[in-house]
C-alpha cells in the first residue's frame, strides 16, 4: 500500500466541521475523490488515509461517514471484515460506506445485510454516487438498483410513478436497510423536499431530480441542503 500523502491530524476546539473519511489506499484515486467531495460538500470536513490502521486520526472529530473501499475483494474476505469491524469500534457513529469495483447484486446485497448504509460500484457516474452521498448522510440507506443501469427515459418513467404518490411512505425494506429518514424528521419536511427524497432513493442524479420535478439544479441542491440540516438537527 502507499503511504498517506497528507495524513490527518487529531485536531481540537469546539467549532469544527463534521467530517467525511476516506480510505482509500491508490493517491490518485484518493486525490480525485477528496477533490470532488470538497468541491461539492462544503459543510464537512473531508479526512484522508489510506488505511483503516490510520483511524485513530479520526479522534476527537465528529465523523459522519466513512467511505472505505476493498477494490476486487468480497465483503466476507478477512481483510475487509477486519477493517469494518475496526471501523465500528473506532467511529461507532458513523455511517459506513462501501466502493468497490464489484457491481454485481450478489455483493451489494451481502454489503447491506452486513449493516453498510451505503454501497458505491465503481463503474456508476460521479453524480449518482454523490446523489447517493448525500441521501447516506440525510440519514437514508443506498444500495444499487436497477433503474441505475436504464437509459435516461426509464429513469424519468420510474421517478414520474414515485412522485405521483406525495403521501407514499418513504420506509425501505430492503436488504440490510432500515428507515430512509427518522419518522419526526419526514414529518418536518416540505412535500417538494420529499419528492427530492424520494428521487434520492431512487438513486437519481441531481440533473434528472431537476428535470423530473421541473426544478433548477440549483434548487434540487438546496432541498438536499435542507433535508441534510433537518436531519442533523434531530440527530
Amino acid at each position: 500500500m502507499n503511504d498517506l500523502a497528507d495524513p490527518a491530524e487529531p485536531i481540537s476546539g469546539s467549532q469544527r466541521l463534521s467530517a467525511i473519511a476516506i480510505i482509500e489506499d491508490q493517491v490518485l484515486a484518493r486525490t480525485c475523490i477528496v477533490k470532488t467531495l470538497k468541491r461539492e460538500l462544503t459543510g464537512f470536513e473531508i479526512v484522508e488515509m489510506a488505511r483503516t490502521s490510520d483511524l485513530k486520526l479520526l479522534s476527537g472529530r465528529d465523523v459522519r461517514l466513512i467511505a472505505f473501499h476493498i477494490g476486487d475483494k468480497q465483503i466476507t474476505d478477512p481483510a475487509i471484515e477486519d477493517g469494518l469491524a475496526l471501523i465500528e469500534e473506532s467511529c461507532p457513529s458513523a455511517s459506513i460506506t462501501l466502493l468497490s469495483n464489484r457491481d454485481d447484486e450478489a455483493t451489494a446485497s451481502v454489503a447491506m445485510q452486513r449493516g453498510v448504509r451505503g454501497f458505491f460500484a465503481s463503474s456508476i457516474a460521479v453524480e449518482v454516487a454523490l446523489a447517493g452521498l448525500r441521501l447516506v448522510l440525510a440519514g437514508g440507506v443506498y444500495q444499487p438498483l436497477p433503474i441505475i443501469r436504464r437509459n435516461e427515459a426509464t429513469s424519468l418513467r420510474a421517478m414520474s410513478e414515485y412522485s405521483d404518490a406525495p403521501e407514499r411512505s418513504l420506509i425501505h425494506e430492503g436488504a440490510g436497510a432500515a428507515n430512509i429518514m427518522p419518522e419526526r424528521t419526514l414529518a418536518d419536511l416540505t412535500p417538494r423536499e420529499q419528492h427530492v427524497l424520494a428521487a434520492l432513493k431512487l438513486g437519481l442524479p441531481i440533473n434528472l431530480i431537476a428535470v423530473r420535478l421541473n426544478l433548477s439544479e440549483n434548487t434540487v441542491e438546496k432541498h438536499i441542503r435542507h433535508i441534510m440540516r433537518k436531519t442533523l438537527r434531530w440527530n
